[in-house]
Parts: structure tokens; sequence; C-alpha cells
């Protein structure tokens, strides 16, 4: 399935940030999607299609990241989550069918706890309510590489990597060189800061694992079948919110929305139906 046509790219004013935004299709209640960590709109760029004839679709890019604006702080969940409320009001939208996509989830979780009349639904993807253990050899001396000598090194690293797992696999559909341009594209725009910051609070943060039965609007819990640092988490989201759907996207890994695309469309367009009460509508070839 191709791409939808590119959107314009529209700003959003916050106190201390810009936010940079695209939406697609038009309706009453979106389907709002968060990416990730170093992440952007952009990893939601070839599904987009695939959902926007399920009404107005909205992709955001966090501070620091894609098109935002680089403030140098604020990397934090307790102001990404005000950014988002923020967003909400800026981007005209009062309820939302909400998607977070790994840190992207762990905003959406803590959002919809603080402001449980804004969330609609909710899709946790590859995420955790509690820290992950990141901290790989690896990553150290990626953080270290951008401690001494900002992105640029790291770009270079990134760009010389050999490729292997789901990466191979997104590569080989997308085609290497686009999948390394828009790789080396999300570093370039990326906060040397929300690098930093993001990394350390990925892995040591306050749970919520305590406070999911507070969570009642319909919810799925989508997760790679090999994504397996997330594995265990989706579970103990399953368990934690009364009524949760999980469903593991088989073959794909830490994006299932590239690795296993068919599945995790099928997985959406079914949440959103249910969530809204309606039929599902037949996907567009």
């Amino acid at each position: 399935m191709a791409a939808a046509s590119p959107a314009a790219v529209r700003r959003a004013e916050l106190p201390g940030v810009t936010l940079a935004w695209e939406e697609h299709g038009s309706g009453p209640r979106p389907l709002l999607l968060v990416h990730g960590f170093t992440g952007s709109r952009d990893d939601f760029a070839d599904v987009t299609a695939g959902l926007a004839d399920l009404g107005r679709l909205v992709l955001v890019d966090q501070r620091g990241h894609g098109g935002s604006s680089n403030p140098g702080n604020g990397y934090d969940f307790a102001q990404l989550t005000t950014d988002l409320h923020g967003f909400f009001d800026a981007a005209g939208i009062e309820r939302a069918d909400l998607l977070g996509h790994s840190l992207g989830g762990m905003l959406a979780l803590r959002f919809t706890l603080a402001h449980p009349e804004r969330v609609a639904s909710l899709i946790l993807m590859d995420t955790s309510a509690g820290p992950v253990p990141l901290l790989s050899q690896a990553l150290a001396r990626m953080l270290d590489a951008v401690r001494r000598s900002g992105m640029r090194r790291l770009i270079a690293a990134v760009d010389a990597m050999a490729l292997a797992g789901e990466d191979l696999d997104i590569a080989r559909l997308e085609g290497e060189e686009r999948f390394r341009d828009r790789a080396r594209a999300k570093l370039e725009a990326l906060d040397p800061a929300a690098f930093l910051q993001l990394a350390a609070l990925l892995s040591d943060h306050a749970p919520v694992a305590g406070r999911l039965g507070e969570i009642r609007c319909p919810t799925t819990i989508v997760v790679g079948q090999q994504d397996v640092p997330f594995l265990a988490a989706a579970e103990e989201l399953a368990r934690g919110i009364a009524g949760s759907t999980l469903v593991r996207i088989p073959g794909a890994g830490h994006s299932p929305q590239k690795s296993g695309r068919a599945a995790w469309l099928e997985a959406v367009r079914t949440h959103v139906a249910r969530s809204r009460g309606a039929r599902q509508p037949p996907r567009s070839a």
C-alpha cells in the first residue's frame, strides 16, 4: 500500500516549544498517532493511506523530534504531557482515539491518566507501564559520542552500521537507501538534549503499573511478536487495564506498523471501529 499524499506541515505554538503536525481526512473524532524515542511522524507515513478513510488522522512530532523545535529542555513526562494537552487544544481536538508507540505509549498512558476526558480510546504500541532496560553497551557508546560531539558522530556511526534483525526486514521492504535516508533525517533533526535525557528517562522513571486500573476507555495493546523486551510489558498492560485487548503482530519487532503492516493496520482499524461502535470499513486497495 502506498503512502498517502504528503500533507502540509502545520505548527502548534505552545509555551516554550513549537510542535509540527499534519492531518489526513476529516471527521469529528481524530485518531492521533504519537511516535517514540528518536522517531517522528514519518514513522507512520506509510500507513496513513490505510487509516485516513477512518476519518481525521493526526500525526504530531514531539518536542525535539522531527519538524518540532529543539528547546534543549523539557524532556520529562510532566512536560511532555503538558505539551500533548496544549497540542489537543491548539489542533482543536476535544477527544481523540490516541495511539502511542514506545516512548509515545508511555506518554499516552500518562496523558490518559491525567486527562481521561480527552481520550476516547487508547492504543498502546510496543510500550510499557514502567522503565525498560535500554542501557546496552552500544547505547552507552552512543550516549558518550553525543555528549562529546553532538549528533554528528552518532549519525556517521548509524550510517555505517550493518543492518540486522527488524531493521534489515524493513530495509528490504522500503529499499535500503530509503531506509537509511529516513533514519538519517530523524537523527539530524533530533535535539541532542532529547537523545541524552530521554534515553535516561526510558530506563529510569516512576512506573504507573499501579494505576492501570484507572483506565476505563476502550484499550488495545499492540506488540510485535519479536519485540522481546516489550512482550512481558504488553502482558502487564493487558492484565492491568480491564477489558483491554492484546494483539501480537506475527513476525514483527519494535515497529510493527512497518515490519507487520497488514496485521498492524487490521488491529488498529478493528480497535477504532469497535471503540466508535461502528462496523470496520473495508480497507482501501
